[in-house]
């Protein structure tokens, strides 16, 4: 093997791309399957567990924490130490949260967990594009693998909700965390057998400051996110949030001062990391933060259960799967910057579908909107894949793919915290479950339009970090008598 060029990702062992793009697309599925999992059945969950309003809170944003503080440290650490293996160490550590989960004896420690389970959901998403991108080369052949990586979100999304509130109705809460507990350990081994691992030809120094400041800022801003929900003027919230925005601006002031950065600030004069990364605070903002929390509306304002809520969720997350498989069809006639702007558009037009429900309505009235949204998402979320890889060096993909997400959580944190005030908004006029319901209908339209108008300024503002971008050429068919050196 000749020697790698001078910022090129080192490999050894065979690359297997068929199993790489399967093992990393599970385990990301995992992920999103085990974040959604009780949002279908988060009052139920709460209850079996013991836990309070605050609690039920905590049980989708202590997964938020784990995740959005640590994608960034682990993505330069795998492109630095090695992307199998920390991938692997992810899921590992993914299979061992959930078995805590299940084993948990009360809230605090199913809490815990929970926030493990972020940690672990963070070193599992964030070398899973350096991964792929290792084992495709760039061309069309790295664009369908990362439109299957796209669809790998969408299917999680739309198995979670379904699953959560499936096995908590016949098994119980702990069965969820036990069923993904199994599961991910299958694919530890699997990840274990067949990835190969790679990374840069030079790791980097430790920058110690550098995640102090990211990890505990991070936190901290989602935890106020977390607890503003219940009014935004108390003093732990301020001081949640305060703290948040200082050490996130002491993060950027070390990144321009030490010699080997976790996160080169140089990377946001490159027009199209501006996109990747802006694309997916807006999609976390404007997207997920909203569509996250439309089973529980739906449950207020319709009086669906549970698992028909998730299914009706299943329509948006579905369809988003579909898209993203097919997405790729785009890459020869725009640019991925393009492509998410795009994207947001049209799950702008399809959210503001969705406004004017009615305690009365039926759920069918939602399908339009939803199945339009679910398009765009998977138009977006292949375009988001795509663009973390290409505006990055080719050695830096995991740490490429740790921002993406990074923003993308960030993002989900803000927008849930923002469709659960502007939900909230109206209040009833008379006492009673029906006019109770009324307020919150009117509360679901105001956070729709919240929620779409997003989208387009996202859509609006990604459109002006466009630059003219290479179309990808089909690969070349290599010879039959050519042999790998």
């Amino acid at each position: 093997m000749s020697p790698a060029p001078p910022g090129s990702a080192l490999a050894t062992g065979a690359v297997r791309p068929a199993a790489t793009l399967a093992v990393t697309a599970a385990a990301t599925a995992l992920t999103t399957v085990a974040y959604t999992a009780p949002t279908a059945s988060l009052a139920a969950t709460a209850q079996a567990a013991h836990l309070g309003a605050s609690g039920r809170t905590w049980i989708l944003t202590g997964t938020l924490v784990g995740i959005s503080a640590l994608l960034l440290t682990t993505g330069s650490s795998a492109d630095d130490h090695g992307r199998k293996r920390v991938f692997t160490f992810g899921v590992l550590l993914f299979a061992a949260a959930e078995a805590l989960a299940a084993l948990a004896p009360g809230g605090a420690v199913y809490l815990a967990a929970r926030v493990l389970l972020g940690v672990a959901s963070a070193a599992v998403l964030a070398p899973a594009l350096g991964l792929i991108s290792h084992a495709h080369p760039a061309g069309p052949d790295r664009i369908r693998a990362l439109g299957t990586w796209g669809a790998a979100v969408g299917l999680g999304i739309a198995v979670g909700p379904v699953y959560g509130a499936l096995v908590q109705q016949w098994a119980g809460w702990r069965a969820v965390s036990g069923g993904l507990a199994v599961v991910s350990a299958a694919v530890a081994a699997c990840a274990a057998a067949w990835l190969t691992e790679s990374r840069a030809d030079r790791p980097r120094a430790l920058d110690p400051y550098g995640v102090l400041t990211l990890t505990t800022g991070t936190a901290l801003l989602i935890a106020g996110l977390a607890e503003g929900r219940s009014g935004w003027g108390r003093p732990v919230v301020v001081v949640l949030l305060a703290g948040g925005v200082l050490l996130l601006a002491a993060f950027a002031l070390v990144e321009a001062k030490v010699r080997e950065p976790m996160l080169d600030l140089a990377l946001f004069r490159d027009p199209g990391f501006i996109a990747a990364t802006g694309g997916a605070l807006f999609t976390g903002l404007s997207l997920v933060g909203f569509m996250s929390y439309l089973p529980t509306l739906l449950q207020g304002v319709l009086g669906l259960s549970g698992l028909a809520a998730g299914g009706v969720l299943a329509i948006w997350s579905g369809l988003s799967v579909l898209s993203a498989l097919q997405a790729r069809r785009l890459a020869t006639h725009v640019s991925a910057t393009t492509q998410v702007a795009l994207g947001l558009l049209i799950c702008g037009l399809g959210e503001g579908g969705l406004y004017g429900l009615t305690p009365d309505a039926s759920w069918l009235r939602l399908t339009p909107g939803l199945a339009v949204a679910g398009i765009g998402s998977g138009v977006l979320n292949a375009a988001l894949a795509r663009l973390a890889v290409s505006s990055v060096p080719a050695h830096r993909a995991a740490m490429g793919s740790g921002a993406n997400n990074t923003s993308r959580y960030i993002g989900s944190a803000l927008g849930v915290a923002v469709t659960v005030a502007v939900a909230g908004s109206a209040r009833p006029t008379t006492s009673g479950p029906e006019a109770a319901a009324h307020a919150l209908a009117t509360g679901t339209d105001r956070a729709v339009l919240v929620a779409a108008a997003l989208c387009l300024i996202g859509a609006a503002l990604t459109l002006t970090t466009r630059t003219p971008e290479p179309r990808p050429q089909p690969t070349p068919p290599v010879p039959e008598h050519a042999t790998t050196q």
